[in-house]
């Protein structure tokens, strides 16, 4: 949970959102948490062969414990931790960019 509330911090702050109202940024850390699970899950989905994407969608199906899944991910596909890594680099990544775009645009 602390690693959670660090990351968020740091999304925050790298956007420059610490200024909204904890509800907005919460909502926006849900919103964004979204985009980076569905990221996630489309290139763990690509990583797989097709045996083993019908097994994580049988675990999915489940409602396997997380904990579960992210072992069976890490088993699967070669260096899992660092894809999330980059998947979640490369939001921020976005994110930081169109946030200084939409800065300049005012």
């Amino acid at each position: 949970m602390a690693q959670d509330t660090i990351l968020q911090q740091s999304i925050i702050g790298e956007l420059g959102l610490q200024s909204l109202p904890q509800e907005k940024q919460n909502e926006l850390m849900a919103r964004m948490g979204e985009v980076i699970v569905k990221r996630i899950y489309l290139e763990t989905m690509e990583s797989l062969n097709e045996i083993d994407r019908e097994e994580l969608v049988k675990m999915l199906d489940a409602k396997a414990e997380p904990e579960k899944i992210e072992e069976f991910l890490k088993e699967k596909i070669a260096n899992y931790e660092e894809l999330v890594k980059k998947i979640i680099e490369g939001f921020k990544s976005e994110m930081s960019e169109a946030a200084g775009k939409f800065d300049q645009s005012y």
